[in-house]
């Protein structure tokens, strides 16, 4: 039997090779997820009516499942693991975590606290912070006990404390209050996510602590402690996340088909009359797509991360699927609210300011204007810009008669036929447009989950707040894009406080000292749909990236897909683990002269009225 159980896992485990894993099933039910470069290992024992536990056992990069019968095999196996990873890292943790008993509120951390005081007292203190609040209000608690015995008291030990000593390996326990489960083992499943999403960090933080000081593996956080592999099913939900939202677009859907006969009217009665918004009929049928949704076992992913940025992504599809059936609607304006959040005080006052301290350029003398022909010839000459940092950029520009404004849709460029600028703002239009939404598109259409192009939720507001401070690098931000973003902020405040139409546009026209026209043009955007305050993250972005930056924050990163300032811990523990790359291509503004003179100022808090 021990001759045969050898060879086995020798055929099983193979050599240890950098970079590499062992994904098999196991002889007597048991699996093993092995990273050959983690010197860490998770063992949970199956149990009936346990499945949470052992949800919370994937969590790691890697770990075994061990069968309930045979286990001589598995105690075997687990030895010559042992044996494998210490070897080629001088030492090796496993830690078994098994649920405590029904009723239990409390973690019981099982191992030798005299030898492994840091990385044991940072397990207590991150198990403490672990979600404790149930239906009943009930709290946990963690403590270490300091015991030869690792394993539940009904089970037999893999190891003695020698024979651990001897493969070179260290052994925890962890008893786990099984609060996320009913008696009978029913998962409260919204609870168990925020219970696992902690208990998760808490495991990584302490095992990194042990990794660190105690091994010659060269992880740099205790992020990368964490799953190194998307797993099939999830790749799948992302390809159907993004393939729902890619049958609408929204912000057409919700833009009105007679805004010019709005215009003409309004000014045609001197302000007085604004006529009924009209809109497209919906494409889709928004409960058909929401069924789908929700139809998408994102509750199943057990990376905690990728958990939680599929559900986020999901609740805002289908806030914009509501929002579609509201449209004309008061309820579409309560939507908006919640999808774009509300004004915080310091972006309106930055917006005042901004319209205080700059006036309306009414004409712009001296500037050669540019056509959308002689655009596209510098927005080419971006493209290969790109294609010679990475040779499959593909984007292409299209100059059309049915676009009414410049966009960049899936990295490509539309402009439309009739479009002038100046040099000057062809220049910011040029890193705007090219040098954001075009180039995050592909940096994130290179990762290997398509969210990242599509946008993560709530990602609108960094990707306009980057694509505004763009312009300002290559010093093309003009006082009229300024007023305009802070002419939205305006608005939507007003919009917030009840204003109706006329009164936002008087408010803007009147007391701000804007021409009719991009008065009008900010009030009828506010008004689409049934009220919409999309308009206000532009400032809003811009304001959070300058906050960002002022802590040292690096921008660079920000360039690898389309996400939000939010995400920002996450994509990067997701980068330490390899399952995201740092973006490919950078933009040209990086190397443009007076670049660092203009970051240093953003760096040290410069006023954005002093921007242009």
């Amino acid at each position: 039997m021990e001759s045969n159980t050898n060879v086995q896992i020798e055929d099983l485990i193979g050599e240890l090779t950098p970079g590499d894993r062992t994904v098999r099933e196991l002889p007597h039910d048991g699996y093993l997820f092995l990273e050959h470069d983690v010197p860490f290992l998770i063992i949970y024992r199956r149990k009936p009516d346990d499945y949470a536990t052992l949800r919370l056992a994937r969590t790691g990069a890697s770990y075994l499942i061990v069968g309930e019968s045979h286990f001589d095999y598995f105690q075997e196996f687990i030895n010559q693991i042992t044996e494998k990873m210490s070897a080629r890292f001088g030492a090796f943790i496993l830690m078994e975590i098994y649920s405590g008993e029904d009723g239990s509120s409390e973690f019981i951390i099982r191992g030798p606290s005299h030898k492994l005081p840091v990385s044991l007292e940072v397990l207590r203190e991150e198990l403490d912070k672990v979600e404790s609040r149930r239906f009943g209000g009930q709290l946990l608690s963690a403590r270490i006990e300091q015991t030869k015995e690792r394993q539940p008291s009904n089970q037999e030990a893999f190891f003695s404390i020698d024979e651990i000593k001897e493969c070179g390996g260290t052994l925890i326990g962890v008893e786990i209050p099984p609060v996320y489960r009913t008696t009978e083992g029913k998962l409260y499943p919204l609870y168990f996510r925020k219970f696992r999403d902690g208990f998760a960090k808490a495991i990584h933080k302490a095992v990194f602590e042990f990794v660190r000081v105690q091994t010659s593996s060269n992880i740099q956080g205790f992020a990368a402690l964490g799953k190194r592999e998307i797993h099939s099913e999830v790749f799948k939900i992302d390809r159907e996340l993004t393939k729902i939202e890619s049958q609408y677009q929204f912000l057409l859907l919700v833009a009105p088909v007679n805004i010019q006969s709005i215009r003409e009217c309004f000014f045609k009665t001197n302000f007085e009359e604004v006529n009924p918004y009209h809109y497209r009929l919906l494409p889709i049928d928004p409960d058909i797509l929401k069924r789908q949704l929700y139809n998408l076992r994102i509750d199943e992913i057990d990376d905690p991360e990728l958990a939680f940025l599929f559900d986020e992504k999901r609740e805002e599809i289908s806030q914009q699927l509501t929002m579609l059936k509201e449209r004309g609607s008061k309820n579409f304006f309560y939507s908006s609210m919640r999808l774009y959040g509300g004004l915080e005080k310091n972006v309106a006052a930055e917006a005042k300011s901004i319209l205080e301290n700059i006036s309306e350029d009414k004409i712009q003398e001296n500037q050669r204007f540019l056509d959308a022909e002689a655009f596209a010839v510098m927005a080419k000459s971006e493209f290969e810009y790109f294609r010679n940092q990475s040779a499959d950029f593909s984007s292409q520009v299209y100059i059309r008669d049915d676009v009414n404004v410049m966009m960049v849709s899936k990295g490509e460029l539309y402009l439309p036929c009739d479009y002038t600028m100046t040099t000057n703002e062809a220049e910011a239009l040029i890193q705007h447009e090219v040098g954001t939404h075009a180039l995050t598109y592909y940096n994130g259409s290179r990762q290997p989950l398509s969210q990242l192009s599509q946008g993560l939720a709530d990602y609108d507001a960094l990707q306009e707040g980057i694509a505004v401070l763009s312009e300002y690098l290559v010093g093309g931000l003009t006082g009229n894009r300024l007023r305009t973003l802070a002419g939205r902020v305006i608005a939507g405040e007003a919009l917030l406080d009840g204003a109706d139409f006329k009164e936002v546009f008087y408010l803007l026209h009147s007391q701000y000292g804007f021409s009719k026209e991009p008065a009008f043009n900010i009030t009828s955007r506010f008004f689409q749909g049934g009220g919409f305050l999309k308009d206000i993250i532009y400032l809003k972005g811009l304001i959070q990236l300058r906050d960002y930056l002022m802590e040292g924050c690096d921008l660079e990163f920000l360039l690898a897909g389309k996400f939000a300032l939010k995400h920002v811990p996450m994509i990067k523990d997701l980068t330490d683990r390899g399952l995201l790359s740092p973006p490919k291509i950078k933009p040209r503004y990086l190397k443009k002269e007076g670049f660092e003179e203009r970051l240093k100022k953003v760096r040290n808090g410069i006023a954005l009225s002093k921007m242009v």
